[in-house]
């Protein structure tokens, strides 16, 4: 398998200067200057550049070549704007059921960001603001989220396929200024 270590630090650092752009529209600068520094790090970028493809996550590819995605088991536990960040088991339930913590809305706001990003990274030209909203539908119903959360990204994304991004981050604006639930 080839290498292509320009190709994919042109590809994260694209994604990472969309979302930091976006995090500052909404007042985020901390987070958008702090967006997925993880990877850059050896664990993350190494498997980012072997199994780079430029049309979809490297991480899918490791998976299915090795059945797992380590860089993402490392991302994921670095980066609280992933609701896989916040998954846990419940101590109040006697089977321990695996559960999603409610995320503080800051994160949910990265998060979105961070799907708008994604979403523009590899649709390139193609990209229409219901693509976020339309990747999130495929799997919302089994996901492993806080309802509260899943209920926050649902509305939100909705909004932007629907009243586009001016609204949507006027919105998000707004909803940071109550600060948290």
């Amino acid at each position: 398998m080839t290498m292509h270590p320009w190709l994919h630090f042109k590809t994260i650092t694209k994604h990472k200067l969309m979302v930091m752009h976006y995090c500052f529209r909404i007042g985020l600068y901390k987070q958008g200057l702090l967006h997925d520094l993880s990877k850059y790090t050896p664990s993350e970028f190494l498997v980012g550049c072997k199994y780079y493809q430029g049309n979809r996550s490297p991480n899918n590819a490791e998976r299915e070549d090795t059945g797992v995605s380590t860089a993402w088991l490392h991302h994921k536990g670095r980066n609280k704007h992933h609701y896989e960040h916040w998954v846990d088991y419940s101590i109040n339930d006697p089977e321990h059921v695996i559960m999603g913590a409610q995320m503080p809305r800051k994160y949910v706001a990265e998060m979105v960001m961070d799907r708008i990003a994604a979403s523009r990274t590899y649709r390139g030209r193609a990209y229409t603001d219901g693509d976020p909203y339309a990747y999130f539908s495929r799997s919302k119903d089994v996901l492993t989220m806080h309802p509260e959360t899943k209920r926050e990204l649902d509305k939100v994304l909705r909004m932007l396929e629907k009243k586009g991004e001016p609204y949507t981050f006027r919105y998000l604006r707004y909803l940071l200024k109550k600060g948290d639930y």
